[in-house]
């Protein structure tokens, strides 16, 4: 049960149902965007084996300034597939293409947009703010560094497992990967978890691995925003912070303690806010 006595399937579907659903085509696949609130326009894009429910906890306050627009990426959650083989580096290529023409037909060509991005997502909005037309970008704990990453257990194979089993292996692997503090893996979370990686197509762990993210910041104009959880094992954040500040024509860098990979789920409070002064700003 959530803190308010709901189930997480009750909770997801709350959120769901406040959402108005959008579906864009591009090269012939659908994609999936939800939108909620109203003011500027806001993407949010997520992370690999995600969906737009990796800003779960987020959603409520920045939907109160910002119109958010969150997409299930090509190969993820609701969307189709992207076109084509969905490996090697020129997948990369065609999901961002993917991703911005759909961006532009759902807000409009040539509307300005803020922009952020987490995990893998985070170097897909790196990419897509290099191309032009992003005023403001935030990044939480991106992919495409190239750099050092912390030792980590390795994940279980959880499907075929019997229900008591299976569920302690899912809270492994979030332990594992995603939330640095077991108290902060609650039901909404290992529920938003296991969807998310049975509904994952893309792969993305090649591509986020291989590098290219300090080029996507020095060719983007506007400021940017570097987040991560202080026990991010994706990275090491005290190193990296201002290797990739120094990329940045004018960049900020905060390294949360007390979180993991998904630190905007950990520390929903602080990132929401963050971000909400991070995206309020002329």
């Amino acid at each position: 049960m959530t803190h308010d006595g709901k189930s997480a399937s009750e909770l997801l579907a709350r959120i769901e149902h406040a959402a108005s659903r959008h579906e864009t085509m591009h090269a012939g696949r659908r994609i999936v965007w939800r939108r909620f609130g109203h003011g500027p326009a806001l993407v949010l894009l997520h992370g690999g084996h995600g969906s737009w429910l990796h800003w779960v906890r987020n959603i409520e306050t920045l939907s109160r300034q910002h119109t958010l627009w969150l997409p299930d990426m090509p190969g993820y959650g609701d969307s189709d597939d992207l076109e084509g083989d969905g490996r090697g580096p020129e997948a990369m290529e065609r999901l961002v293409d993917a991703v911005a023409g759909s961006m532009a037909a759902v807000i409009g060509a040539g509307t300005p947009v803020d922009l952020a991005g987490f995990s893998f997502g985070g170097f897909v909005a790196a990419r897509i703010a290099a191309r032009g037309g992003v005023r403001r970008l935030a990044l939480i704990g991106p992919a495409g560094h190239g750099g050092r990453r912390p030792p980590s257990s390795d994940l279980l194979d959880w499907r075929s497992l019997a229900p008591a089993e299976r569920a302690a292996a899912l809270r492994h692997n979030v332990a594992t990967l995603m939330l640095h503090d077991p108290a902060n893996i609650d039901d909404v979370a290992l529920a938003v978890y296991e969807a998310q990686v049975r509904t994952t197509r893309f792969n993305s762990k090649a591509i986020s691995r291989a590098g290219g993210l300090q080029a996507a910041l020095a060719a983007h104009a506007g400021p940017v925003l570097l987040v991560w959880g202080a026990h991010d094992i994706t990275a090491t954040p005290a190193e990296l912070a201002p290797q990739l500040a120094a990329r940045c024509r004018d960049a900020t860098w905060r390294v949360i303690e007390g979180a993991g990979h998904w630190v905007q789920y950990e520390r929903d409070d602080t990132v929401s806010s963050l971000l909400d002064d991070w995206f309020c700003a002329p």
